[in-house]
């Protein structure tokens, strides 16, 4: 169980989070400093940067725009359960959940068109989403004991990425739409059936974690 400083720590990180989105949705992400998002949360500078690294990590934090994403899911996958099979469990689960990763969450709208209009927030979700592919092409490999040329994990892991890209771009198109988060669920959720329909077996069938041994 965490301790009552661990929780004071989430909570202010959490406060100044939720104060900098506020500030820029209202403004814009370019004309906001830290200084004014420190003095809106009621701490110093030197907190904010305590608790985020960088500007940018105020609106994607690290731990829900983490490069190792598809890796991560593909890593706790269980017994008998393929990399895609993964990977498409998971985007169902956080889609039917309506999870604020996937841009799912209430006023998410307004947070999405200010992404949109910050150079360097654009530039940061074009370089995560190469970098989970990257990330999850190297777990493909190790996992499947393939040599190092092999194409057949990146292979793999760009239809993968892509899938979620592709997952997330219509979340975000119909979320800039105006559409209801309810209606963009069921969408998102017929897309991936068809989606899923789509891949090939080598796919869907590629890196099967293996079963445990059966214990006599």
């Amino acid at each position: 169980m965490d301790g009552l400083r661990e929780r004071k720590k989430r909570q202010t990180r959490q406060r100044i989070s939720d104060t900098a989105v506020a500030l820029f949705v209202e403004r814009g992400f370019e004309q906001v400093t830290i200084a004014e998002v420190a003095a809106a949360a009621e701490v110093s500078v030197n907190t904010v940067y305590n608790y985020f690294d960088a500007k940018e990590d105020l609106v994607l934090p690290p731990e829900e725009a983490s490069p190792d994403r598809l890796a991560e899911i593909v890593r706790q996958r269980g017994p008998g359960e393929s990399a895609a099979a993964a990977v498409l469990a998971r985007l169902r689960e956080e889609v039917r959940t309506r999870e604020r990763r996937v841009g799912l969450s209430p006023g998410f709208g307004r947070v999405l068109e200010m992404m949109r209009a910050a150079p360097t927030l654009t530039a940061r979700l074009e370089d995560l989403g190469r970098r989970m592919t990257e990330a999850l092409a190297v777990v493909l490999a190790e996992e499947t004991g393939t040599y190092r040329d092999d194409p057949l994990p990146r292979a793999v892991a760009w239809q993968l990425g892509g899938l979620h890209a592709l997952i997330m771009s219509e979340i975000g198109g119909r979320t800039a739409a105006g559409d209801d988060p309810d209606a963009i669920a069921d969408a998102v959720l017929n897309l991936l059936d068809v989606v899923e329909s789509l891949l090939g077996d080598r796919v869907l069938n590629y890196a099967v974690r293996a079963e445990p041994p059966r214990q006599e």
